[in-house]
């Protein structure tokens, strides 16, 4: 490990010094039993800055999606707009979160997932804006097969276009019509090129991966994305790939991050994280319970996926480290993750500025003693920032030292 601490502005407390952390708890505070649509009552919040460094927000509150921007960090938000006029059974699934990309434009495109039965039969809905987030086209279907669509990611590529990827079940129909056995599901992709307004037909990436963990979405070079998931090995074991497209419309090879050997027939709700440095490093964190190792890990690849580094263990075991999410910024790569250590939950951070070769120590940037949103991370191009939304102090956005 590298001998350097984070700088001081990683160990923001959570008292109410909103203008030196450059976050907002007073206006947007979650409230108990709140079901209005307002911030405040927000389970998931997903953000994205835009070309101009305007943050947008998007969050599922009150059955619906509400979308917000901010030119100044968070700490004052537009009126915010709901997507949709009526009410919806939106996937609350711990790995569901609605997903807003925002072209060079000012296009933003957005989309979610919604429960259509008891079962945990999802679709995918999305829409598009065209006037800065005044409104937002009628929602569509992301593809026409109504089976089962959960857990899409979106990402935005350097012409513009909207490449989007998702678990899908519609491979299980065939399969019990010809009287064979079905595990997991398929994980398909699309792309559009008007800006999320419709997209290409959906086609299958790989079949028979794990049905109920989010996906992670970053891109090698333009028209190149690149996916992580949890797929089904041999004997069931739910270990995590990567595939690189060598186009939008030519998925690759599926590659192995690690062998975790996790042998479970049930879902873990608990997806990878991935993030591409310009130099071209893969960086993945991904949970796993599997016999070879339990627990958060970290690898790096500097050769496409085609082969990872030894996986470095996150957090302190006793305190349940969750949710890891990894991102290669301005200056160097940054990971975080949730603890708990039966009191408070924080968020731990840490800083390599040598693509993953060496981390920081572990250093704590937020703490709630309340229910919490997974840790996420974001970049203006000039900053990295730590998105996190808590019941108890509402949306906050931290800005993170570069550990030098």
């Amino acid at each position: 490990m590298l001998r350097m601490s984070l700088l001081a502005t990683l160990a923001f407390s959570l008292c109410h010094t909103t203008a030196q952390a450059q976050m907002s708890h007073h206006n947007h505070a979650s409230e108990a039993a709140c079901e209005e649509v307002e911030l405040r009552c927000a389970s998931k919040v997903t953000p994205a800055f835009a070309s101009d460094g305007t943050l947008w927000l998007a969050w599922m509150a009150g059955g619906k999606i509400s979308v917000a921007s901010s030119k100044d960090l968070g700490r004052n938000l537009s009126t915010p707009v709901q997507v949709m006029k009526e009410k919806l059974n939106l996937d609350w699934g711990p790995d569901a979160r609605p997903q807003i990309v925002v072209a060079k434009n000012g296009a933003i495109a957005l989309a979610f997932s919604i429960f259509k039965d008891k079962a945990f039969n999802g679709q995918v809905l999305a829409t598009r804006s065209i006037d800065g987030g005044k409104s937002f086209a009628e929602l569509q279907p992301i593809t026409s097969n109504n089976e089962s669509q959960r857990f899409a990611a979106l990402g935005l590529d350097a012409d513009g276009s909207v490449f989007a990827a998702w678990i899908d079940k519609r491979n299980r129909v065939p399969a019990k019509q010809e009287g064979r056995k079905y595990e997991g599901a398929g994980l398909f992709f699309a792309s559009s090129k008007d800006g999320g307004a419709s997209y290409a037909e959906a086609r299958l990436a790989s079949d028979n991966t794990c049905e109920c963990c989010r996906l992670g979405l970053a891109f090698a070079g333009p028209g190149r994305p690149v996916v992580v998931f949890r797929n089904l090995f041999e004997g069931g074991v739910r270990d995590h790939a990567v595939m690189t497209f060598s186009d939008p419309a030519k998925p690759g090879e599926v590659r192995r991050v690690s062998t975790d050997d996790w042998q479970i027939s049930a879902c873990p709700h608990h997806g990878p994280s991935l993030s591409i440095s310009s130099a071209g490093t893969y960086h993945v964190a991904w949970y796993t319970n599997g016999k070879a190792r339990k627990g958060l890990f970290y690898a790096r690849s500097d050769d496409e996926g085609r082969t990872f580094s030894n996986p470095l263990p996150l957090g302190r075991a006793d305190r349940n480290p969750t949710r890891p999410y990894v991102l290669s910024g301005p200056r160097g790569a940054t990971m975080v993750w949730k603890e708990f250590d039966g009191e408070k939950t924080t968020v731990n951070a840490m800083i390599s500025h040598d693509e993953g070769r060496n981390w920081s120590k572990p250093s704590v940037i937020a703490e709630t003693t309340d229910t919490s949103d997974h840790p996420l991370l974001i970049s203006d191009g000039q900053a990295v920032y730590l998105s996190w939304m808590t019941k108890a102090d509402g949306y906050r956005l931290l800005p993170i030292g570069d550990g030098s």
